[in-house]
């Protein structure tokens, strides 16, 4: 009795002792190296007066065809079912590795049925070689074998190293949703611009073919000159080239609206043009601070990253230190079955083992050495992923800044230069201008147009880009909950 309480009272103790000490390094984040404020100037936006928080994707996006592509490339992109997968094999590899910070326990029973004849027990010296001698041994067993005592830190800290791999993979699943709802919207409005690009160049090649109808009428009864029917030409073979680019543009815009979606888009889901806005986030947030960049997904990812760096610094320091390792089991054992839990059939076996590496030839050197150079490659690589965060949000801003004037001074300049082309036209039919003037205003126009359209296109892509930026946008189905940090 005495014996098994002293075995209670080791492995009590060895389970008290094992992992109280830590020699992974305490954990600071490192400071942010940034400014505290995004930029302003003539190129940056006011804040507004009211205070406006991120949305979700779900609310940020008003076009409803949107939504449901959007949704369909949630369902079915290949890359985000990639980032999924990712998630499952880390939270198995963390499950394995938390595994060895417990004993592994086994069991088993066995019978045994020998007979030995006597001549082999020496029987044939007394006289007596028939007959023999037979044994039944019956057991169970159950016990754990190589159990290693965490005494200092060794297996805790590979556990927190695969704990903080399990969050970064789950951050950087984040990450791929947000780039892939950007995605989907830029290549939904670069569809739609086409579209429009493509009615504008009918349009004109529309209205070219009318003017040089009437040009070559004018030219054919000796009103006109044989130079205004050229460059009225020149208006419709340009009209035909930029069709014909543009059919071919759409259907590659298609194809890769599909490749993000993973599947085919429904054809009453595609957007007729680009006029309509697609988003509501009028005003930004109000209080920009850098701060708000310490939340993106892809920044998390690379602290928990780093998290994990630090972690194995403490399994490499611990590789140093001697390594205890438990062994036992215990169980019953009898010659008869019925007996086999009755009386004095207790059999156990208990072994701990102590080693310490005594000449490694610098290998536990080497492996704690490149351990802190994880570390600091870990340090630099989040404060990279704060200043590539803080330069993406910074060159959105600038563009949000000035879009809405370009936006406006464009939109103006094309009704200009359609009053124009309105007047051109007006005066050459009444033979009082030359058909250069026309020319001039539909290539004007033409250029003008196109260019309101990209310009519409800029101001809706810089919002879906700054807001994904500023790292909002999720608004998905949680992945399954980690363990606590």
């Amino acid at each position: 009795m005495g014996a098994r309480l002293a075995r209670l009272r080791f492995l009590l103790a060895a389970a008290l002792l094992s992992g109280c000490i830590d020699l992974a390094p305490t954990y600071h984040r490192p400071a942010a190296p940034t400014p505290a404020q995004f930029p302003a100037g003539p190129a940056y936006p006011l804040p507004p007066a009211e205070p406006r928080p991120l949305v979700g994707w779900q609310d940020f996006f008003s076009d409803p065809k949107l939504k449901l592509v959007i949704e369909q490339a949630l369902a079915n992109n290949r890359d985000l079912r990639v980032a999924v997968a990712d998630i499952a094999a880390a939270r198995a590899q963390y499950r394995v590795q938390r595994s060895e910070l417990f004993p592994t326990i086994t069991g088993s029973a066995s019978a045994t049925w020998a007979h030995e004849p006597l001549s082999t027990l020496g029987g044939g010296f007394l006289g007596n070689s028939t007959g023999g001698f037979s044994e039944h041994l019956y057991s169970v067993t159950g016990g754990f074998s190589a159990y290693q005592v965490d005494l200092f830190g060794r297996v805790r800290n590979l556990t927190r190293a695969a704990q903080e791999q399990y969050f970064a993979t789950r951050e950087a699943r984040d990450a791929v949703q947000i780039s892939l709802v950007s995605e989907v919207a830029a290549a939904y409005l670069a569809l739609g611009a086409d579209r429009a690009l493509l009615q504008i160049a009918r349009d004109t090649l529309q209205n070219g073919t009318e003017t040089l109808t009437v040009t070559r009428h004018l030219f054919e009864n000796g009103v006109g000159a044989e130079l205004a029917v050229s460059q009225a030409e020149t208006i419709v073979d340009q009209a035909r080239f930029d069709t014909a680019r543009l059919t071919t543009q759409i259907a590659q815009d298609k194809n890769a609206l599909d490749l993000l979606v993973g599947a085919p888009v429904a054809e009453d889901l595609l957007p007729p043009g680009i006029g309509q806005p697609i988003v509501v986030l009028e005003r930004l947030p109000a209080a920009l601070s850098s701060s708000v960049l310490l939340e993106r997904p892809d920044v998390v990812q690379a602290e928990d990253q780093l998290r994990a760096a630090n972690a194995n610094i403490g399994a490499a320091r611990a590789a140093f230190f001697p390594s205890i390792t438990l062994t036992g089991a215990g169980g019953v054992e009898s010659t008869a079955l019925s007996s086999l839990f009755r009386g004095a059939s207790e059999a156990w076996v208990f072994t701990p083992t102590v080693s310490q590496t005594i000449f490694d030839f610098g290998a536990n050197l080497g492996n704690l050495a490149l351990a802190k150079a994880q570390r600091d490659a870990g340090v630099a690589n989040y404060e990279k992923a704060i200043q590539t965060a803080f330069r993406e949000v910074a060159d959105a801003l600038a563009q949000r800044g000035t879009i809405d004037e370009r936006l406006a001074a464009q939109r103006a300049l094309t009704v200009a230069w359609a009053n124009s082309l309105r007047l051109s036209t007006l005066r050459f039919r009444e033979g009082s201008d030359t058909y250069l003037n026309v020319l001039i205003a539909q290539r004007s126009l033409f250029l003008a147009r196109q260019t309101l359209v990209a310009t519409q296109l800029a101001e809706a892509t810089n919002l879906v880009t700054l807001y994904t930026t500023l790292g909002g946008g999720l608004n998905a189905p949680p992945a399954p909950p980690p363990a606590a940090k």
